[in-house]
């Protein structure tokens, strides 16, 4: 474990000087229930910290800020470790209803949120690391295979936005492919779906910005 504990203390590094707000409040927190999660089951699978974002941000349709304790951001994995005491016995109503409605909002990207109880990772986290490897069977295949069948819209749009350096707009879209608003958007809801695209931020009515996802390197 000497070498994870090194390499987990540069990965918070990293985090926290890339991070703003309530994003990096959260990350000078003790961390350790998210330690807890890569120590036992992400850090034994992937042995690595390639892909991953620590306390990862994303926003309700309303605009407000939510978190999840680690995102993998190829294949769109939402990973929890949750104490009984925060989650369960001492949570209110509020809270409850919070919580509720976060996980529907990760439902709603269409991440996989992959929850383990503080108890799972400290007596069964070859159970834990098992479910991980059949969930990594299931749907990493199906997003090699939704790679292999983009279309040639999508393809053209990956590599323009790619080189922009920036979050891009619909309007981007509409003049790499040179197409109205309503096929450009059906392309980018595409790749949304794949999981090679995401929303950066929420209005009230509709996103505003997108930005590529770690698995576009897989196509590049």
């Amino acid at each position: 474990m000497l070498g994870f504990e090194q390499k987990w203390a540069d990965f918070v590094e990293r985090e926290i000087r890339s991070a703003t707000g309530k994003r990096l409040e959260r990350l000078k927190k003790d961390l350790v229930g998210e330690k807890k999660l890569f120590s036992e089951v992400l850090w034994p699978i992937f042995q690595s910290f390639d892909g991953f974002s620590l306390e990862y941000e994303f926003k309700n349709r309303s605009g407000v800020s939510m978190f999840v304790d680690a995102f993998y951001h190829p294949l769109n994995f939402a990973f929890e470790s949750e104490g009984f005491a925060y989650h369960a016995e001492m949570i209110t109503r509020d809270r409850f209803s919070f919580e509720r409605e976060r996980i529907r909002t990760l439902v709603w990207y269409g991440y996989h949120y992959i929850p383990f109880s503080w108890d799972e990772l400290d007596k069964h986290p070859e159970a834990c690391r098992r479910s991980v490897h059949e969930l990594l069977g299931k749907y990493g295949s199906a997003k090699e295979q939704a790679i292999r069948e983009l279309s040639v819209w999508e393809r053209e749009t990956i590599r323009y936005v790619y080189f922009l350096n920036r979050p891009f707009r619909l309007e981007d879209v509409c003049r790499c492919l040179c197409l109205k608003e309503d096929t450009s958007r059906k392309v980018v809801r595409g790749l949304m779906e794949k999981g090679i695209v995401r929303p950066v931020g929420t209005g009230r009515v509709k996103i505003r910005l997108y930005e590529c996802t770690e698995l576009v390197k897989q196509y590049l």
